[in-house]
């Protein structure tokens, strides 16, 4: 999934980007208010963790901003102030949660977890599964019956994106938007590339990978 973050202590947003990195997402990271709200008015994310104290503009005028947009992302605001004003200011404010610094990062997954899953429409569970292949986003595991599948990064990405809607067509721009970020190159092949990738590791399955040509790509489970 493709996460932006807004956070300018840099300690904090080097850990929280290599944490989501590692666990497989893409993760595009600025440390000005102004610039965040830039690229959040024309880019597309699966969550948003927003820094209430950020210069430029602060987390609140930006998750502002957000909602008045219309648009519907899943928002996480970090505080470094635990009044409760604060955090019922975020709420109101269209914040689906928060957390106040410092926190513990399993929690901070965990919660990132729970907001990507019900962006997806998904059930209450961190495992996704789509005929015989399970993907388990706790462990980032992925089996096909009793078999494990060995993915790198970028492959498990994509099959959460695939996996977490069965049936739904997605375009090559928009895997291409997710699967990678601002500062990471992703050449016009790299979708097919991965997609190639995938469907070899997955080879034997029930659930498949189907190209729609000249419209996008589905994850469906064969009927029987």
């Amino acid at each position: 999934m493709r996460i932006f973050l807004a956070e300018d202590t840099h300690d904090v947003g080097e850990a929280i980007c290599r944490r989501f990195q590692q666990a497989g997402h893409t993760v595009d990271w600025e440390t000005d208010g102004a610039v965040a709200g830039d690229i959040l008015s024309f880019t597309d994310y699966d969550l948003v963790i927003l820094d209430v104290m950020l210069p430029g503009l602060d987390g609140f005028t930006l998750l502002k901003a957000i909602r008045q947009r219309g648009n519907g992302v899943p928002v996480l605001v970090l505080t470094a102030r635990s009044e409760i004003d604060d955090r019922v200011s975020a709420l109101d404010l269209g914040a689906d949660d928060y957390l106040v610094k410092p926190f513990d990062f399993r929690e901070l997954e965990a919660r990132a977890r729970v907001l990507m899953r019900r962006r997806a429409g998904g059930e209450a569970t961190n495992v996704i599964v789509c005929g015989d292949v399970t993907l388990d986003m706790t462990n980032r595991s992925v089996r096909v019956g009793r078999r494990e599948v060995q993915l790198k990064r970028r492959e498990m990405a994509l099959l959460e994106i695939l996996a977490s809607r069965p049936g739904r067509v997605f375009t090559k721009e928009e895997l291409l938007e997710r699967l990678f970020g601002f500062d990471e190159a992703g050449g016009p092949n790299a979708v097919e590339l991965y997609v190639g990738r995938l469907r070899k590791k997955l080879e034997g399955a029930s659930a498949r990978i189907v190209t729609l040509r000249g419209i996008g790509y589905q994850l469906v489970a064969d009927v029987g």
